[in-house]
């Protein structure tokens, strides 16, 4: 497949066969993004990492995927350090990205910012989070990180947990997973339950979606729980954070009566969601969802500049 010059701005702009693909030659990346084997298929070629937005997995990640291809980096991670700072546009921003630079990864704060800069830029641009939109990166990683570890993504039980409302990474992977015909079961507090919109279009590609506010029920037959953090930077009203905050919180004594196979997922920051506790056992694999991000990202950014192994 000819993925040469594509931006990656929605998981919705791919199909099953193209994320199979995708997935498929990042398995073939493992070993250089552990430094077992070198390449310079993206000598000379330049990445612009523009960050509006803090991050520490996605940047530093996208960072190390161009480091390991033998790439360059330039860009930012605090904005205020740029000349957006003196009121320049993000169209003329990315612009100036792109005359710089042959492949652009962008964060932004403003929902649809990502799909905008596209429009401005003659060189592929990758969407590392828009809001409470889409973060199309980390849900090619989450699936990578559902087949490497349970060998297969179709028909899996997969619990979303937490902030549904506001949480990019859960809107793009409940589509995703609609697409293998994953059991979804989606659990929030009532202020914070999945966009109906979301839940329509999972709905309309043939997932099977339960909805519900209680876990310890939901849990018991789960093969993967994806937790995510109650976010609080995304909330209009602080009280309406405070009522919510540290609804759920998964430690050992959840885990008594859940399937011995369960793997826990998180796209991490957490803060109480998860106790440190469930780090050693053996349902953890949120640091190695973590580390899969760098395999996913050197074969899309290998890709996109049309420079393959």
């Amino acid at each position: 497949m000819n993925f040469k010059g594509k931006d990656i701005i929605s998981i919705r702009d791919f199909s099953k066969t193209e994320i199979n693909f995708i997935l498929k030659y990042a398995k073939k990346m493992i070993p250089y993004a552990k430094g077992e084997k070198t390449t310079d298929i993206l000598h000379g070629k330049v990445l612009s990492s523009l960050f509006f937005e803090p991050s520490t997995r996605t940047r530093l990640s996208f960072e190390s995927a161009m480091n390991r291809l033998n790439g360059k980096i330039i860009g930012f991670a605090d904005p205020t350090a740029t000349s957006q700072k003196k009121g320049e546009s993000l169209a003329d921003t990315i612009r100036m990205a792109e005359a710089y630079s042959d492949i652009i990864v962008m964060r932004h704060h403003l929902e649809g910012a990502a799909r905008l800069a596209a429009e401005f830029s003659n060189v592929p641009v990758i969407n590392a989070g828009d809001g409470a939109g889409r973060h199309p990166t980390q849900c090619f990683l989450d699936l990578f990180t559902i087949l490497l570890e349970k060998k297969k993504i179709d028909g899996q039980n997969v619990i979303l947990l937490g902030d549904l409302k506001y949480g990019r990474t859960v809107h793009s992977l409940a589509y995703a997973l609609a697409l293998y015909g994953a059991e979804l079961t989606f659990v929030s507090p009532k202020n914070l339950q999945m966009p109906k919109e979301i839940v329509s279009e999972c709905k309309e590609l043939g997932a099977n979606i339960q909805s519900t506010s209680k876990l310890d029920k939901a849990i018991r037959n789960a093969d993967v729980l994806y937790v995510t953090r109650i976010q609080k930077e995304r909330f209009p009203d602080a009280e309406e954070y405070n009522q919510v905050v540290g609804t759920y919180q998964i430690n050992n004594e959840l885990l008594n009566n859940v399937n011995e196979n369960l793997i826990i997922m998180h796209p991490l920051p957490r803060v109480t969601e998860i106790s440190p506790e469930v780090d050693q056992t053996d349902f953890a694999v949120y640091f190695k969802q973590a580390f899969n991000g760098v395999p996913i990202r050197m074969a899309l950014l290998s890709l996109l500049t049309g420079e393959t192994l």
